[in-house]
């Protein structure tokens, strides 16, 4: 499946709302050394224990699985991972934590113990483009609080290793840059698990990220490449048709993801295109009605598919289905609930 093409129109929109990223730390070797800019993951894979860089990449990076001659990664990573430059006597981490770009704090954390985050924040961009959302976890502490407004390279906080399964030595900051799923988060919360959910609207499950290790290397070598060209951009992974009653809020929040016109009312359905791990490329009316969301395209990469649509989709070959998790997803991101 080809990639969506943008049209000179679209570029032009694009780049008149240009944002120029900086990176969060003084770590500045993700151009020249990313050996250097990624925190290593401990892994144990056929009886062979490492601990490779490549795994604080974003991706499909980690549990690496077997099929026949070949090793796929069945564990996407919705951020960057990176490393700290400096560490106090026993070790600490010490380097500051700052914003990628100017924004408003939207959400921070109370307590470290509340999620796999650990103590983390969030911070609003308004581009001209529909709010992006960067997300800053595991820091040791925030220096800042919800409604203040930052400018790029303001400090957030220091680096740190909470949240679960982070030790000292692999102290760390997890960067992403995410759209916004779905402002009744919590009503699609509490009808699917019995949990508490203490984060509101800026639970991780309501932002879905981009892939922001791409953009910084495409900013490098074009400034006027920003988010939504990156999402659009974006390589095609599955495809799902929803009924067309479907609140379909990304496309309030984004419209430039509309392929197409606009329908007058609500078409017979929508298809949505996601990439791999879920994050919404595009949304076009559809004449053929469907009752429930259904599948009707995915990409052939040669392995099982619930491998590589962090587990949305069953099945192999051209075919395939929505996993019960892959439908409570695509309810949420659809506002089909």
């Amino acid at each position: 499946m080809k990639r969506l093409l943008l049209t000179p129109l679209l570029l032009a929109s694009f780049a008149a709302h240009a944002q120029n990223l900086v990176l969060p730390t003084d770590n500045q070797a993700l151009f020249d050394q990313p050996s250097a800019f990624f925190q290593f993951v401990d892994r144990n894979f056929e009886g062979e224990k490492t601990t490779p860089w490549e795994g604080g990449q974003f991706g499909f990076v980690r549990d690496p699985r077997r099929f026949g001659k070949s090793i796929a990664y069945a564990r996407f990573h919705e951020g960057l991972d990176i490393k700290p430059l400096r560490r106090d006597a026993q070790g600490g981490p010490l380097d500051e934590v700052r914003a990628i770009a100017d924004g408003v704090v939207a959400y921070s954390t109370a307590a470290p113990n509340l999620s796999n985050y650990g103590r983390y924040v969030v911070v609003r961009h308004d581009w001209g483009q529909g709010s992006f959302y960067s997300l800053y976890a595991h820091l040791r502490e925030s220096r800042v609080s919800s409604g203040q407004q930052l400018k790029a390279g303001s400090v957030l906080g220091l680096l740190g290793h909470t949240g679960s399964g982070i030790d000292q030595r692999r102290a760390h900051v997890h960067v992403e840059l995410n759209l916004f799923l779905s402002s009744r988060f919590d009503v699609w919360h509490a009808a699917n698990f019995a949990t508490p959910n203490p984060h509101g609207v800026f639970n991780g499950l309501n932002l879905i990220g981009l892939d922001l290790q791409a953009f910084y290397l495409a900013q490098r070598r074009n400034p006027a490449v920003n988010g939504a060209g990156i999402v659009r951009a974006t390589e095609s992974g599955y495809r799902v048709a929803v009924p067309g009653v479907a609140e379909m809020e990304i496309l309030k929040n984004y419209p430039w993801l509309l392929d197409g016109e606009r329908p007058a009312g609500k078409p017979a359905a929508w298809e949505v295109t996601f990439s791999r791990w879920g994050l919404p490329l595009a949304v076009k009316a559809s004449n053929s009605p469907v009752s429930q969301p259904v599948v009707t395209w995915v990409k052939d990469a040669g392995i099982p598919h619930y491998t590589h649509t962090r587990g949305c989709v069953t099945g192999s070959g051209s075919t395939g289905k929505l996993t019960t998790e892959g439908l409570r997803f695509i309810k949420l991101a659809c506002g089909l609930f």
